[in-house]
């Protein structure tokens, strides 16, 4: 129900593309998931969400838990008929509100106790209450209940989050019995090369359907974030899905692919779309700047989404300083499409067999020029 096809190898890297099955349809990889925190990929409908391009997208636990709770979406059919979407979904299991949201929190072996942002509560998230909840909504891979230490830290600290992700991997092992759902595995370890090996050696050998490298994007150095992924990708099993969280640039989508990651997330293309902000051939366009004013041209006119073939730059720019809700709908959809289509280019180009030639430039300090 959950095989990893991969269909083709980068002759001069060890990017791949394939194909991972779920049962709500196939994920085409190398790929960029669209975050829905709460079962909403923010201010956009679901069709205007498959429309981009997205295959498998992200809603997560903590957040559900909190409103409307698991019970509710359990009794509408599930996550996928709560909020409309027939495609592949992946929940994230709370481990990286330990982290944002350590001020409050409290953790020990058992698990983390938070401090409910809304009205005081306590909530007691264990390995085992994080699995019943991402099993009540049923979405087609749930993550494991990992601690994801902040950067800086320590040795000893990030050694015993790493112990802790550890255990706490097994308890859901042992916690989940959905068979329609796969239960990936996440890598810690800091920026600590040894703690990251360990980690991937302990998470693999749980043979589970998926494994994950989660603890960057934190804060540390991008070149940190590169090491990390260039160590740890030739040591997570071959024949599953890798995938890498919490990233969505670029340059180190790139950079990852290059070394053998499938799976990317992030909140980026609709925070940016939020607040005015365009991609467009990896640089930034704020769309409030009056140089758009009387730019009557397409946004990207090599982009198939809705802003860019149905507005122009001058009336997206008249919609944001307007603060009308469309504009930053059009913006995150466009968004969206330019990291779906950028990893859908990786892939042809390793089809190819020509990913190292076209997408080498960006994994350089100045990124290529946009022939995507």
């Amino acid at each position: 129900m959950f095989n990893f096809e991969i269909s083709a190898h980068c002759p001069h890297t060890k990017g791949r593309c394939g194909c991972f099955h779920t049962p709500h349809g196939p994920v085409q990889t190398p790929r960029f998931m669209p975050v829905g925190t709460l079962a909403t990929v923010k201010g956009i409908s679901t069709e205007q969400l498959a429309r981009t391009g997205a295959q498998m997208v992200l809603s997560n636990t903590y957040h559900l838990h909190l409103q409307p709770g698991e019970q509710v979406v359990a009794e509408a059919g599930g996550l996928h008929r709560f909020m409309g979407w027939d495609g592949p979904m992946l929940t994230d299991s709370g481990g990286f509100q330990v982290f944002s949201l350590g001020k409050l929190n409290k953790i020990d072996e058992r698990g983390v106790v938070f401090r409910n942002p809304r009205d005081g509560r306590t909530i007691d998230m264990t390995p085992e209450h994080a699995t019943n909840i991402q099993m009540s909504l049923g979405a087609d891979v749930a993550m494991a209940f990992d601690q994801c230490p902040p950067y800086p830290a320590t040795e000893n600290d990030v050694k015993d989050a790493c112990r802790r992700t550890h255990a706490w991997l097994e308890r859901c092992v042992n916690a989940h019995t959905r068979t329609d759902q796969a239960l990936f595995g996440i890598v810690q370890g800091g920026c600590f090369p040894h703690l990251r090996r360990e980690s991937a050696r302990a998470v693999a050998a749980f043979d589970l359907p998926g494994i994950a490298i989660g603890g960057v994007s934190v804060g540390e150095p991008t070149d940190d974030m590169h090491r990390i992924v260039r160590d740890i990708g030739p040591l997570l099993p071959q024949d599953r899905p890798r995938y890498l969280m919490g990233i969505g640039t670029l340059r180190e989508m790139a950079v990852a692919v290059a070394n053998g990651i499938d799976l990317f997330d992030c909140v980026l293309p609709t925070r940016l779309g939020r607040h005015g902000t365009a991609l467009v051939g990896g640089e930034r366009w704020n769309l409030r700047n009056a140089r758009f004013r009387n730019d009557h041209t397409p946004l990207d006119p090599t982009c198939s989404c809705l802003a860019c073939t149905s507005h122009s730059r001058a009336y997206i720019h008249h919609l944001i300083r307007s603060d009308e809700l469309l504009g930053l709908t059009l913006l995150s959809l466009h968004n969206i499409t330019h990291l779906v289509r950028f990893t859908n280019a990786m892939a042809q180009a390793i089809q190819e067999g020509c990913f190292s030639e076209d997408f080498a430039p960006w994994q350089e300090d100045s990124p290529a020029h946009h022939t995507w």
